[in-house]
């Protein structure tokens, strides 16, 4: 069996507020769906298997995490029903799930220990998985994410709705970005280095899209149009994501739809995408035979990630119109009387806290960090506050306390020479301002880059629960870049 250390450096609901019997439920957990939803239960387990990552003509790899035993797996949902999910523990090392971009109740966001322990080796979870928002999302470990998801450790999740199927597509392509950190002989290299943890993290060596080292090649109607829905669930690689078509939009950024934007009005005609970014976008297919290719244009030379190849299916050309989604339903802030907040991204000589100690009755003062839920060292900090690395594991106090049903403008200002796709728990959050990018448009998103030297305003409306605020380049994460709200 593989540990961390090994891979790295040398309740269904009760209404809609509940409260947790633990120590940790001091702060009311808002559930998103009334109690009287229609539930799915859903067992799921996080396991070990063998893939041959390199090739179907290389050696397997062993050691391979994936949910049910199936790498990439697609989980399917709509839009207004509860999942209530039975996690199993079948790794040699502890974990938990965390539902990316889905505004679940805090005690079921997966982040040990704000709102639970670690799941053990052998252990069970129950985690409430409301869905109140259509869209792509995907779930995934937060505890040794850099380890796990690295050796694949993540699910898709996508959720639908019937104002949704009324926009009708003629086909549906995902593309997952992945790399892996392999050997020669199948497999697994250091998934964290010291340098990379330090820098712009520790790139994979095997490029892939849905596990596969050449591009897919998918089959789509000619003259049809095609909803490409792309996440990055790489640890570390940003991407600029475009095609070789002019007859492309964007349709939704997180899961949350915005007015389709031609590619050709974006700058350079690409997306940039960092880690756990997902994108929905139309793409109009050519006449029989022909062919779309989609890029990450950000390599030094353009990397492949998928061919959409037209195929005739007695489809006849027809104008070309923007399929726009109906729009978001998730609550949106009162900008007019947010409060702001303003936060440094920097570096970090050691283990830094400035922010005022919790009071000492609040569970949370005492709680420690599992060891193996971090990095080894620190390197990061956001505005001198770095979370536990090392054998500094106290959990630090909040960034702040927030009041819940309040609306609140953060400020991100980005002081390293590297870029950092920063994600807030449990909110979408709406994207005010890019300092480097004043004519981008306002959207809605649960994370977003700040580029070296950049200022990001985002505003959301405050949940009630302790929701982590982290960089998602997963080294970043371990090794200090992340701070955490209580909202109460």
């Amino acid at each position: 069996m593989i540990s961390r250390r090994s891979l790295m450096l040398g309740s269904a609901a009760a209404g809609l507020v509940s409260f947790a019997p633990s120590a940790i439920g001091q702060v009311p957990a808002v559930d998103t769906l009334p109690a009287s939803a229609p539930t799915r239960r859903l067992s799921l387990t996080a396991q070990e298997t063998e893939a041959k990552l390199l090739g179907p003509d290389k050696p397997a790899t062993r050691h391979v995490c994936a949910y049910d035993g199936e790498l990439f797996k697609i989980v399917r949902g709509r839009r207004g029903t509860r999942l209530i999910v039975d996690f199993e523990n079948r790794l040699p090392d502890p974990t938990t799930v965390h539902w990316h971009g889905i505004r679940v109740p805090y005690l079921s966001d997966g982040v040990a220990p704000l709102t639970q322990d670690v799941v053990p080796p052998g252990g069970r979870f129950s985690y409430n998985v409301p869905l109140p928002d259509t869209g792509l999302y995907f779930f995934h470990p937060h505890c040794d994410e850099t380890g796990q998801v690295g050796r694949g450790l993540f699910a898709l999740l996508v959720v639908d709705d019937e104002a949704e199927d009324k926009v009708r597509f003629d086909a549906e392509c995902f593309i997952v970005v992945k790399d892996w950190r392999l050997g020669d002989d199948g497999q697994w290299l250091e998934m964290s280095t010291e340098d990379g943890a330090a820098n712009a993290g520790t790139f994979g060596n095997v490029r892939a899209t849905n596990g596969q080292t050449t591009a897919p090649r998918v089959e789509a109607p000619a003259y049809g149009d095609v909803r490409v829905r792309t996440i990055v669930a790489d640890a570390t690689r940003v991407i600029d994501l475009g095609c070789d078509t002019d007859d492309a939009f964007m349709l939704a950024v997180d899961g949350q739809a915005l007015p389709p934007v031609p590619f050709k009005a974006l700058p350079d005609d690409v997306w940039r995408m960092g880690p756990a970014m997902r994108l929905d976008m139309q793409v109009r297919m050519p006449g029989p035979g022909q062919e779309v290719k989609i890029y990450d244009y950000r390599s030094s030379e353009p990397y492949l990630l998928t061919t959409l190849v037209a195929v005739d299916k007695g489809k006849h050309p027809s104008p070309l119109k923007a399929k726009a989604l109906p729009p978001p339903r998730v609550p949106l802030p009162d900008v007019r009387k947010a409060k702001k907040l303003e936060f440094l991204i920097q570096m970090a000589a050691g283990p830094t806290i400035v922010s005022p100690s919790l009071p000492a009755d609040d569970p949370l003062s005492k709680a420690l960090v599992n060891s193996l839920c971090v990095g080894k060292t620190t390197h990061w900090a956001i505005s001198r506050d770095s979370w536990a690395a090392g054998d500094a594991l106290r959990l630090p106090p909040p960034l702040a306390r927030l009041d819940n049903g309040a609306s609140y403008i953060v400020s991100m200002t980005n002081v390293t020479k590297h870029m950092h796709p920063m994600h807030l728990h449990g909110h979408v959050f709406r994207v005010l301002s890019h300092s480097k990018k004043p004519k981008m448009p306002q959207y809605l998103a649960d994370t977003v880059i700040v580029e070296p030297n950049e200022t990001v305003d985002i505003a959301f409306k405050a949940v009630s629960g302790n929701w982590v605020f982290h960089c998602h380049i997963l080294e970043h994460m371990d090794t200090g870049l992340m701070g955490w709200f209580k909202v109460a």
